[in-house]
């Protein structure tokens, strides 16, 4: 008889009992597996099997059947451990907007006055089927005036997405273009943009700061036509939060 160590408590556990029968003895290995999760846990030793004349034979040496179950117990192991080690970060789950190049850099020096002309492009990659305009625009605003600090390409994507929620609600628009885009999960889309804007002064009347910035972010829009015959369009940005998507921007720096 082989003795056995007491039983802990672990992910895996392996034993070999015997069976008595009408004709003689005959062994039988048996695994049994914990629910997939637990994945820290080492499996357990190898356990030497009693045949039916008393002798010891190695694991290795055992029928198929035996080897099929030990490669049950090893895809269990791995799927448990696919699923506790990971989880898709927030800007891999909800549609998101990147600069891929552009004329200008964050926190670039503007001279007051001036007229700023952007160009560059952006990519929009969606997480679910969305339909809307991608935006590239030159705002101003007084309300947030240390947003440049989180406002920048690299940037922090959820903290930066609430920010923006917050320069669109209260800033002046200085100049943009847009497009009417479609997409579906795992489309990367292009937005080639290029237009002008002039540049505010440092300081609003009653002498607050004001940030300058270029955003590019998605909105839902709707064409009216103007006295002139012309047409515009209306955007309404998206809010990050209800329409899970992340915009992305830069600021200015605005000099004399």
């Amino acid at each position: 008889m082989v003795a056995q160590s007491p039983r802990s408590k672990r992910c895996f556990r392996g034993r070999a009992s015997e069976t008595r029968e009408s004709q003689g003895r005959r062994s039988e290995s048996r695994v049994e597996v914990a629910p997939a999760g637990c994945g820290g846990d080492r499996p357990p030793a190898e356990v030497p099997l009693r045949t039916q004349r008393g002798t010891v034979q190695s694991p290795h040496r055992q029928t198929s059947g035996v080897l099929q179950r030990a490669a049950l117990v090893a895809l269990a192991l791995a799927t448990g451990l696919t699923g506790c080690l990971w989880e898709p970060k927030i800007e891999d789950q909800w549609t998101r907007v990147d600069i891929e190049s552009a004329n200008v850099v964050h926190l670039q020096p503007v001279s007051s006055g001036s007229t700023l002309a952007l160009n560059g492009r952006a990519n929009v990659t969606y997480r679910r089927i969305l339909t809307g305009v991608v935006v590239a625009e030159l705002r101003a605003s007084t309300a947030m005036p240390g947003a440049g600090a989180i406002i920048r390409p690299d940037g922090d994507r959820e903290p930066m997405a609430a920010a923006i929620d917050q320069v669109l609600a209260s800033s002046v628009s200085l100049g943009r273009d847009t497009q009417l885009v479609t997409g579906w999960d795992h489309l990367i889309q292009p937005f080639d943009f290029a237009f002008s804007g002039s540049v505010p002064p440092p300081l609003d009347p009653s002498g607050a700061p004001i940030g300058l910035f270029l955003l590019c972010y998605l909105g839902s829009g709707t064409e009216v036509e103007l006295p002139d015959g012309s047409d515009s369009l209306i955007v309404t940005p998206f809010n990050s939060s209800q329409y899970l998507v992340l915009p992305v921007g830069l600021a200015f720096t605005v000099t004399p």
